[in-house]
């Protein structure tokens, strides 16, 4: 175990009980200015095509009318970016996670989404009904790059719902979301705004339920890097996230679910921007 004062991220015992009983934690400060401000000019490089990507990693429309097809979001930066591998194996969040899970994680995802001013939501939904993990669920790492509020589009998150069952979900409403699956609350809940500043951290549990309405902002941006990984002790997870990493940055290697899900068939894949 590394001793940085990195990896020696501490949680208390409050934090620790409020993610148990409400299924998500939004730590403030997680992310130094610097580091927030690093990864923020990386990804403007990438979208004024003064950094160089692999071609077919970021497929955008600049002549689109639909802010979010002229700066859609980014899957998978880890693979070909440095920095964005150096954030999903951060010591802090590794640390962090250790103390949520209660073992150690394995990265499975990263993605930057940029949400201009005009950019639809994201209707109501839960990632481990895409990340596919079993027997335990996923768990996120959601980063604000910028201020996120209702106003600009920012998370909202329905509170002690990490013991729901994944759903099924239902058609969203395409002029309000950018993704046409929706998944109601429980009856009785609610979605809460989880308002966060640059640096923030929100950490949930991949069968919370959560989404976002669109911006309205005129101006403000709501830039985020959201990571998710898995207990190492899961026993699959979908394929569509290999290769997984462990914290030391090697690949490691889990059996695919090849499961329908709660739909009981393989659930069509979603469009992004229709």
């Amino acid at each position: 175990m590394k001793t940085s004062s990195a990896s020696a991220y501490e949680l208390t015992a409050d934090q620790r009980e409020f993610f148990e009983r409400e299924g998500y934690l939004i730590v403030r400060g997680f992310f130094d200015q610097s580091e927030v401000t690093t990864l923020a000019q990386r990804f403007e490089a990438i979208a004024e095509g003064t950094a160089s990507i692999p071609a077919g990693v970021w497929d955008r429309d600049q002549n689109a009318t639909d802010p979010l097809l002229r700066h859609p979001r980014i899957m998978h930066p880890h693979r070909f970016d440095e920095l964005s591998k150096r954030m999903l194996l951060h010591p802090k969040v590794q640390r962090v996670l250790e103390q949520l899970l209660g073992c150690e994680p394995v990265a499975t995802q990263s993605m930057f989404y940029f949400k201009p001013p005009g950019s639809r939501g994201q209707a109501l939904h839960q990632d481990n009904f895409y990340l596919q993990v079993e027997p335990q669920s996923c768990i996120a790492a959601w980063t604000a790059i910028d201020p996120s509020t209702p106003d600009n589009g920012g998370l909202y998150v329905v509170p002690k719902t990490q013991h729901v069952d994944l759903a099924c979900p239902e058609q969203a409403d395409m002029t309000q979301s950018f993704f046409q699956h929706l998944v109601r609350p429980p009856p009785g809940q609610k979605a809460i705004a989880a308002e966060m500043q640059p640096g923030d951290t929100l950490f949930f549990n991949g069968n919370v339920i959560h989404g976002s309405g669109p911006n309205r902002s005129a101006t403000q941006w709501r830039r985020t890097y959201i990571c998710h990984y898995m207990p190492a002790t899961a026993r699959c997870i979908s394929r569509h996230y290999f290769p997984l990493l462990n914290f030391a940055g090697e690949e490691v290697t889990y059996e695919a679910n090849n499961s329908g899900g709660p739909c009981g068939i393989e659930f069509p894949k979603p469009t992004y921007g229709a």
